[in-house]
């Protein structure tokens, strides 16, 4: 496994309708690096965002989507996504307000 640092974890928020209305709930989603655990998910949304706490973490694999052009085909990316909870007294995410 890759030496990861905490800020190479958290690659970009998930911006969907689904997402969006679990803000209402303290739940945020993102996509991660492949290879990140909860652990490293949990100590990288501590450190990057100011006043976060986080309760729980879930992880789901995604697989890479099958694409042809022409007669070649093959398979897009592999991907992996966190949904952090936060718990009742932390702050909540700023990269989220105004959307």
């Amino acid at each position: 496994m890759a030496d990861i640092k905490f800020y190479d974890v958290i690659l970009k928020p998930v911006i969907t309708e689904k997402s969006m209305s679990g803000m209402a709930e303290k739940k945020y989603t993102f996509l991660v690096h492949p290879e990140s655990n909860k652990s490293q998910i949990k100590e990288a949304v501590e450190k990057m965002f100011d006043g976060a706490k986080v309760k729980r973490v879930n992880t789901i694999n995604l697989d890479g989507k099958t694409k042809r052009r022409g007669r070649t085909v093959g398979e897009t990316a592999k991907t992996k996504k966190a949904i952090v909870w936060l718990t009742d007294d932390s702050k909540d995410i700023e990269i989220y307000s105004g959307l």
